[in-house]
């Protein structure tokens, strides 16, 4: 953990106030040098008061993600969040999640975006990303799975946003197969798993997760204003974009552990039982061919069993879900 990250965790779990000499104990360095930190936090845009009698504390921070701070308020996990990674503009997180696996980066760097140029859904689509309103990052990872067995992430990381997005903003919310977050009916959040792989070995997987977290409705497209939403507009309130990912690391590093020690019947289970797709009509677009039926489960896979038209059950692993009502 860095300095920052140490002094920001210290004057979170003071909030009374932690004098300057602890500080300067607990990072052994000077007490010139905590202030030096102070200020330079301050630049940032933390409110931090000083005073005789409580030393310093925190009583305000900005709206803004800021590594030293996401890694102060996450603190010790397993894989997810060892090392963050904050950059003001981007194409895409993924682009950089790519670049990093090449470099031979350990599993577990996450990279954010407060802006994306260029950033990316499923089958090739723009995912609209306005700076400081929404979450859009990515992961590296290095799981031990085969190629087919990568529908497991997606759909682990589709349980840990619901429940982080449901704990920290209290709002209901759904999952469509394969990698929607659904609050009232329409897309608030959506993740695109892209790997790196040998015939029968995953050599690394990016998990990108945009979430629509302070969005107008202003802010949407005409054409998407029907489908899409965001936190703020649901909960009727700004929520905290950098408490939100903290919760959210939190969940993913849970549930790839759970990916990881051959778990995943458990998080499929908990994803049916919050997924709008499961039971009902469905067609799914897959390149030219397009398959109707009904999906009823999971498979070992993370696959969806679709009961098709001629009740033979066909395991999908990707293509464009349409709910038939």
């Amino acid at each position: 953990m860095t300095p920052d990250a140490k002094i920001l965790s210290a004057l979170r779990e003071n909030s009374d106030g932690v004098s300057g000499a602890e500080l300067a104990g607990q990072l052994r360095v000077t007490r010139a040098a905590i202030w030096s930190r102070i200020e330079e936090l301050r630049a940032l845009g933390y409110e931090i008061e000083a005073g005789p009698h409580f030393g310093y504390r925190l009583v305000g921070e900005p709206d803004a993600l800021h590594a030293d701070d996401l890694l102060a308020r996450l603190g010790k996990t397993k894989t997810i969040g060892r090392d963050i990674r904050v950059f003001e503009q981007t194409t895409s997180t993924n682009d950089v999640v790519e670049k990093l696996a090449r470099d031979g980066v350990r599993e577990g760097v996450v990279v954010f975006a407060e802006s994306q140029t260029r950033g990316r859904g499923r089958l090739g689509r723009k995912w609209l990303s306005p700076a400081r309103k929404g979450l859009w990052f990515s992961i590296l990872l290095r799981p031990n799975l085969r190629p087919q067995e990568t529908t497991q992430l997606t759909v682990a990381s589709a349980v840990a946003l619901r429940r982080a997005i449901a704990s920290e903003t209290g709002l209901s919310v759904g999952i469509k197969w394969p990698n929607d977050v659904l609050v009232a009916g329409k897309k608030a959040a959506g993740i695109l798993t892209e790997m790196s792989a040998e015939l029968d070995k995953v050599r690394y997987a990016t998990l990108g997760i945009g979430i629509d977290v302070n969005l107008g409705a202003a802010d949407f497209p005409s054409e998407l204003r029907k489908l899409a939403t965001s936190l703020r507009i649901e909960a009727g309130a700004p929520v905290s974009r950098a408490a939100l990912a903290t919760a959210i690391l939190r969940e993913l590093d849970r549930v790839y552990s759970d990916i990881c020690a051959g778990k995943f019947s458990a998080i499929a289970d908990e994803w049916e039982e919050h997924c709008a797709t499961i039971g009902n009509n469905v067609a799914v677009q897959i390149g030219d061919r397009k398959i109707r039926g009904r999906a009823e489960s999971l498979d070992n896979d993370g696959a969806l069993l679709l009961r098709t038209e001629h009740g033979r059950l066909e395991p999908i692993f990707g293509g464009d879900v349409t709910i038939e009502r």
